[in-house]
C-alpha cells in the first residue's frame, strides 16, 4: 500500500505569492500615478517639454529610492517583532513545556477537535517542532507568511521603477502639444492592466480589480492637474 506522502499530490495556493506580490502591485501602482501625476501637474502648469522629462526621471528614481528604503524598514520592524515572539515563545518552551503544551492543546480545541485528539495532536507537533506549532498556531507565523525586508524592497524598488517607466516612454514619445491627453489616458490603461494582472495572480475578481486601480488614479491625476493649473503659469 503506498504511503500518504506517495499519494499526496502537490498544490500550489495563491498566498504563496502574497509576499512579493503585495510589494509588487503597491510598486507598479506608485510608479504609475506618481509619475504620470508629476507629469500631469507640470504639464498643466504649461512647462517646457525638456522640464516635463526631466521631472519624469526624478520622479522615477527619487520614488524607486524611497519606496525601497520605505518598504525595508517597515517591513524589517515586521520581522524584528516576529524575532522578538518567537525568541520569547522559545523561552517559554524551554521554562516551562507543559503549560505550553497545555496552550496548544487549548488552540486545536478551540478550533473544533476534542479534547483527546487535541492532546494528542498537540503532543507529536511539540515532539517534532515546538517552535514551529506554536510559531504557527498561536502567533500565526508561518514560512509563507514570514516578513522578508529585502525581497519586499526589491520588489517595491523593480515594480515602481516598471511602473514609472510606462509615463517616461510616453513622455519621451508624445508630442508637446498633446502630451497631457496622451499621459491621462495612458495612464489609465496601465493601471487597468496592473488590475488585470494583479487580479489574475491573486484569484480576485477582475473587473472589482481594474475599477478601483483606474479609479484612485484617475482620481491622483485629476487632483494633480488642478494644482498644476491653478499655480502654473499662463500659456
Amino acid at each position: 500500500m503506498k504511503s500518504f506522502h506517495a499519494r499526496a499530490h502537490p498544490e500550489r495556493h495563491r498566498t504563496e505569492h502574497i509576499g512579493w506580490l503585495r510589494a509588487a502591485v503597491l510598486g507598479a501602482n506608485d510608479g504609475i500615478v506618481s509619475t504620470a501625476s508629476l507629469v500631469v501637474g507640470v504639464a498643466a502648469a504649461h512647462a517646457s517639454h525638456a522640464t516635463i522629462l526631466t521631472t519624469a526621471v526624478a520622479g522615477l528614481v527619487a520614488g524607486a529610492m524611497s519606496m525601497a528604503a520605505g518598504e525595508f524598514v517597515s517591513v524589517y520592524s515586521q520581522a524584528d517583532t516576529e524575532a522578538a515572539d518567537l525568541e520569547r515563545e522559545r523561552i517559554e518552551l524551554k521554562a516551562d513545556p507543559e503549560a505550553e503544551q497545555r496552550e496548544l492543546t487549548a488552540i486545536y480545541m478551540r478550533r473544533d477537535l476534542d479534547p483527546k485528539l487535541a492532546s494528542q495532536v498537540a503532543t507529536q507537533l511539540m515532539a517534532h517542532d515546538a517552535l514551529g506549532a506554536h510559531a504557527r498556531d498561536e502567533l500565526g507565523i508561518s514560512d509563507t507568511l514570514a516578513a522578508r525586508p529585502l525581497q519586499a524592497a526589491m520588489a517595491s524598488a523593480g515594480s515602481f521603477a516598471a511602473g514609472a517607466a510606462m509615463p517616461l516612454a510616453v513622455v519621451a514619445m508624445a508630442p508637446q502639444a498633446s502630451l497631457l491627453p496622451w499621459t491621462i489616458a495612458t495612464a489609465i490603461a496601465f493601471l487597468a492592466l496592473l488590475g488585470a494582472v494583479a487580479a489574475r495572480i491573486g484569484g480576485t475578481p477582475m473587473a472589482r480589480s481594474v475599477w478601483r486601480v483606474a479609479l484612485w488614479g484617475t482620481l491622483a491625476m485629476g487632483v494633480t492637474a488642478g494644482v498644476g493649473a491653478l499655480f502654473g503659469t499662463p500659456a
